[in-house]
C-alpha cells in the first residue's frame, strides 16, 4: 500500500497535512505549530485587528462544598423548621375558617312544627323525625308512604298535602331575630 503526503499545506489557513491512500485520504495527526495559532504581539504604534481581540475566559462555576455532619444537620433543622411553620400556617387557616362559617350557610330551609313548635334543620330530617316518633302511624296505616317508608324520600310531601297547616318554613333571615 501506498502513501503520499500533500504538497502543500498551510497551517495558517487551517490546512492540515494528509496521507493519501489507494481508498481514501486521511488527515494526519500531528499539531499545528503554536507559532501558527497564537495571536502575534503588536508592534509599537500599530493597532489589533479585529480578529485577533481576545476575549475573557468564562468564570468557573461555584464549586459546592463538599457535604459534612453539620451542614447536612443545618440543612435537616432547615427543613424541620419550615415544615412546622407550614402545619402552624394550615392550622392558623383551618381555625379562621371555622370561625367565618355560619351555621345554616347551606341555604337549606328549616321547618317549623306550629303543633309542637319544634324546628327540624330540613324536610327530609321532619319527615324522618316524625316517623321514628311514632307520630305518622295513622298515615303509614293508610299506605301514604309506600311499602317502606323509613326508605321513602318524598315523605315531605305526602306530609304537606296531608297536613297542611301544620307546619311552616323558616328562612335564614326569619331564624336569626
Amino acid at each position: 500500500m501506498s502513501t503520499k503526503t500533500s504538497v502543500k499545506p498551510n497551517p495558517e489557513k487551517g490546512e492540515v497535512k494528509q496521507l493519501v491512500t489507494k481508498s481514501k485520504v486521511v488527515p494526519v495527526k500531528e499539531a499545528i505549530p503554536k507559532e501558527a495559532i497564537a495571536p502575534k504581539e503588536p508592534q509599537p504604534g500599530k493597532s489589533l485587528p479585529e480578529k485577533a481581540t481576545l476575549t475573557p475566559k468564562p468564570e468557573a462555576p461555584e464549586v459546592k462544598k463538599p457535604l459534612t455532619l453539620v451542614s447536612l444537620q443545618k440543612e435537616l433543622e432547615a427543613l424541620r423548621q419550615t415544615v412546622q411553620d407550614h402545619a402552624q400556617l394550615i392550622t392558623d387557616l383551618q381555625s379562621m375558617l371555622t370561625l367565618k362559617r355560619r351555621p345554616m350557610s347551606n341555604g337549606k330551609i328549616q321547618i317549623r312544627d306550629k303543633q309542637t313548635g319544634k324546628v327540624y334543620p330540613s324536610k327530609n330530617n321532619c319527615y324522618q323525625s316524625l316517623l321514628r316518633n311514632g307520630e305518622l302511624k295513622d298515615l303509614v296505616n293508610k299506605g301514604l308512604f309506600g311499602d317502606f317508608p323509613e326508605k321513602n324520600t318524598f315523605g315531605w310531601y305526602v306530609l304537606v298535602r296531608e297536613w297542611p297547616d301544620r307546619f311552616e318554613e323558616v328562612h335564614e333571615a326569619q331564624n336569626t331575630q
